[in-house]
């Protein structure tokens, strides 16, 4: 079973606070919604967080405040999500050590991926185990080599193929939309061409479907994406 990443949500708004929280879930991390500066503060400081997302604007203490602490005491990844628009206060946010700033109305791919790229930059440690391999059912991922093993059997994977089943690999819990696939291994913003993805997902099954006829390895969450099968 892989790590669980937590991420504190530091937002006073219910909705938005469980819409976050809900964003976090589908991406297989573990989420804690905390609705004041003050209660943050109590959960930095008894926890340990894997990333924080602030809000700006926040009874008991800011978000300013809050972004200052974690900054000073940590290397924790933040990423601010405020109403505040002005070019001024995002720079002073990042300047004081927030690795991003999102606007609302946010949109949720958006905020999704933009946690993924945030995380991968942190924890890159995380994906690659120590003796460079990765295990799903009879597949074996050599990390270092590049080689992708299937019942004993190298897979002829394009490059492409190898990053999408690595990604995979890496968080084998998580529920990737084609977003998340698309803008971790091609990193480009995605603009809804679904057929890039179909058509490399497919020859991803078909050649793991060759090796192996009796097994499914990567299922489809209709309306959400894929993941995969345990």
């Amino acid at each position: 079973m892989s790590e669980s990443v937590n991420i504190l949500i530091v937002e006073d708004d219910e909705d938005i606070n469980r819409l976050l929280c809900n964003i976090i879930s589908k991406n297989g991390y573990t989420p804690k919604p905390a609705y004041s500066g003050t209660e943050a503060i109590i959960y930095l400081e008894s926890h340990k967080w894997d990333m924080v997302l602030i809000d700006l604007m926040l009874p008991g203490l800011s978000g300013e405040k809050i972004l200052k602490k974690v900054t000073k005491e940590s290397d924790v990844p933040v990423i601010v999500i405020s109403a505040k628009l002005e070019t001024q206060t995002k720079i002073s946010a990042l300047r004081a050590g927030a690795d991003d700033y999102i606007t609302k109305p946010f949109d949720i791919e958006e905020v999704s991926a933009r946690i993924d790229s945030c995380l991968r930059r942190y924890r890159p440690i995380s994906y690659v185990p120590l003796n460079n391999e990765i295990y799903h059912k009879d597949i074996v991922m050599d990390t270092e080599a590049k080689i992708v093993k299937v019942n004993g059997n190298e897979l002829k994977l394009t490059a492409r193929e190898y990053e999408i089943l690595f990604l995979m690999m890496s968080s084998p819990n998580k529920v990737f939309t084609k977003a998340n696939l698309f803008e971790s291994v091609w990193n480009e913003k995605f603009y809804g061409d679904d057929n890039t993805i179909n058509v490399h997902l497919s020859n991803i099954r078909s050649k793991l479907s060759k090796e192996n006829p009796n097994e499914e390895y990567i299922e489809t969450i209709w309306g959400l994406g894929y993941r995969l099968k345990t």
